[in-house]
């Protein structure tokens, strides 16, 4: 790990609710750093404000969040560490991306990470970040006898790349219903439905390798992804201003949906 570079950072809280923000980071680290080209060191494809978006959210819930300093550029946390693609047949990044969401090469040519650096980057930067999250879960658990993790992502609404036209807002992925128990999912999606906005359950994205690693309703662990579309809450062009008036409303629509989605876990675990 270069010195000095913390990867992770954990707000401790004493809800029952884990927020995790995987993609929000912007650092890399040097010896990384002089490999990307210009468009690899912008970090465009960060989660950017969730931090911001989702900090009122924290405080009145209680929740403990759990961040990667780190740029997905360097490695992405919410991959499969085996390399293995969550979407098969779709387009997507990778563990260690070598390109942008819109299929742009992010290094210098011939400088792309070999076998021996992702290994090195899953010890350094991956492993601290899940070794964090699992102990936020397992606290969390303990204390209340069950986990909500709560999974913070956004994207642009346009990335043909990766889907076709526009996305909806809210994108909710509980890996097809499985990691969480259904009266979760329905109160998420029923908040969803009921703010008049454009929403989708299990589409585009159901939910990546935190969302399906964690959980685990069997274990009183219960995971669900937000993939937010940025416009709702920001500009989706350089340098990503976040909009105070767009975002209120976002927060407020977002506010409910986690508030039903932690009163139907109490009631699930009661």
């Amino acid at each position: 790990m270069t010195l000095g570079m913390i990867p992770v950072t954990v707000i401790p809280g004493d809800g029952p609710l884990v927020l995790g923000q995987p993609h929000i980071g912007t650092m890399i680290p040097p010896e990384v750093s002089v490999e990307l080209n210009d468009l690899g060191r912008s970090v465009p494809d960060t989660d950017w404000w969730l931090d911001r978006l989702y900090g009122g959210i924290a405080a009145r819930t209680g929740a403990t969040v759990v961040r990667q300093n780190i740029s997905r550029f360097v490695i992405d946390v919410n991959r499969d560490p085996s390399g293995v693609s969550l979407y098969p047949g779709q387009n997507t990044t990778t563990l260690c991306p070598t390109t942008t969401f819109d299929a742009e090469p992010i290094y210098r040519e011939g400088r792309e990470p070999d076998a021996a650096e992702v290994a090195r980057r899953k010890s350094a930067y991956f492993a601290p970040f899940h070794a964090a999250m699992a102990a936020a879960i397992e606290t969390a658990r303990i204390r209340h006898g069950y986990c909500v993790l709560y999974d913070c992502h956004s994207i642009r609404s346009v990335v043909p790349n990766l889907f076709p036209g526009t996305l909806p807002v809210f994108n909710i992925g509980t890996n097809g219903g499985a990691s969480c128990a259904p009266a979760i999912r329905q109160a998420a999606v029923r908040e969803a439905e009921s703010s008049g906005m454009t929403f989708v359950a299990d589409g585009r994205f159901k939910g990546g390798w935190i969302t399906r690693h964690y959980g685990a309703p069997e274990r009183r662990v219960h995971a669900v992804q937000m993939e937010l579309a940025q416009s709702a809450y920001m500009a989706e062009t350089p340098p990503w201003t976040y909009d105070e008036a767009v975002a209120a409303k976002t927060e407020t629509v977002l506010d409910r949906i986690v508030a039903a989605i932690l009163k139907a876990a109490k009631e699930v675990e009661a």
